[in-house]
């Protein structure tokens, strides 16, 4: 059966995401599961995370790991001792990689010195992706970052000097009291850098953070949407100057340095998730981890630490396809679509799809043989995903 084919297809993941959920401190814009490191059971959480993945491959065995990443949180809080423990665990349970594995971890410049990114190299790891987010030292102080650009221009030099050369910074934009200048100023700095991937997201105000707290008070400055337009198209036209590829909304890359595990995600596609909060999706079931540090440690060390699990009904997951596959500019495919789900992509979603290249967002290219965003559509991507949720999972 088809259906069954693709299971079987889907049971080995070929990608892992580890999370690690220790911060100096929380920024104030950021809602994702991390937690302040002062006074925290990090080797008991890196022996929890161990046993989880040992009973993970257990039940589920890897297919060829083609990509690692790293996240958090922020992985380069672990000291060199604690960075080599957990790197050698992560070798041991995933001892089968493809010979051009990606392995990525999120560093921050202020916690990267040049002996921990030597044990980072020596452990497995070949790409850094730094979150650098601005180039003026007011901006980084007014999100709670920690690092000031000399950390950055030191951290990128440690990172070349222990051997690591496959470098990303993350870039943000529509910052409280940041102007198309001095947005303008950082893509520069970013740029002479000469690093083969760029991300560069705009600012989103999540609920839980100081940011959404000043925000209902209407104490956050942030730029309007003209402003916010013309940075989005500033950064783009300087990026494509430069010469590199937008691959993805927020991302640019030099031929061949587009990031493969996030390419694993938007083509939805199966994945591993270890650690406090992560996410997984394995075979057409998606599982989030219990978040807090403790209860995952105690639950990992007995058991699979999960706060849920389900299965994603079939519909979703082409919803899925097309959300997340429609954030790449080469878009998506017909036969990628009918290789997952054994139906044609127009049968399910052909007057949507028409209905959005009418109004110019997508475009067909039949070289392919699939859907892209149009340039307007780049720029109005939300309501091309907009256009694709419950569409099949809504009641009749």
């Amino acid at each position: 059966m088809p259906e069954q084919e693709i299971e079987v297809k889907s049971s080995a993941p070929k990608a892992v995401y580890i999370h690690i959920p220790f911060c100096t401190n929380k920024c104030f814009y950021c809602d994702f599961n991390s937690y302040v490191l002062k006074d925290q059971p990090v080797m008991d959480y890196l022996r929890a995370l161990d046993h989880e993945i040992e009973l993970t491959v257990s039940q589920t065995p890897p297919g060829e790991i083609r990509s690692i990443f790293v996240g958090g949180g922020t992985p380069t809080v672990l000291n060199p001792q604690e960075m080599e423990f957990f790197l050698a665990s992560v070798r041991k349970h995933f001892p089968n990689f493809t010979t051009d594995i990606e392995f990525s971890m999120e560093a921050n410049p202020g916690t990267t010195d040049l002996e921990k990114l030597k044990v980072m190299r020596e452990g497995g790891v070949n790409r850094v992706s730094f979150g650098v987010q601005a180039f003026q030292n007011e901006l980084l102080s007014g999100i709670g970052r920690i690092h000031n650009t000399d950390d950055v221009y030191r951290s990128i030099e440690n990172a070349h000097k222990a051997g690591l050369h496959n470098l990303s910074i993350d870039l943000m934009f529509g910052l409280p009291n940041q102007t198309v200048e001095m947005l303008d100023y950082s893509v520069q700095k970013a740029l002479e850098l000469g690093l083969p991937h760029y991300s560069i997201y705009s600012l989103k105000v999540e609920e839980n953070t100081l940011f959404h707290t000043l925000y209902q008070k209407n104490q956050l400055p942030l730029p309007d949407e003209e402003a916010e337009l013309k940075m989005y198209l500033l950064l783009m036209e300087r990026m494509k100057e430069a010469g590199y590829k937008q691959y993805e909304i927020s991302n640019f890359a030099k031929p061949g340095y587009e990031s493969r595990h996030n390419i694993t995600y938007w083509r939805n596609e199966d994945y591993y998730g270890f650690g406090a909060g992560a996410h997984g999706y394995v075979g057409r079931q998606r599982h989030i981890n219990i978040k807090g540090v403790n209860p995952y440690v105690e639950a990992a060390n007995t058991r699979l630490p999960r706060l849920d699990q389900f299965t994603v009904p079939r519909e979703e997951a082409m919803e899925d396809f097309m959300m997340v596959g429609l954030r790449m500019l080469d878009g998506i495919r017909d036969a990628d679509f009918e290789a997952q789900f054994a139906v044609k992509l127009e049968d399910m979603f052909g007057s949507h799809l028409r209905k959005m290249v009418e109004s110019g967002l997508l475009e067909r290219h039949e070289d392919e043989g699939g859907y892209r965003l149009s340039e307007k559509g780049i720029l109005f991507g939300n309501e091309v995903f907009a256009e694709f949720i419950d569409t099949l999972t809504e009641p009749k």
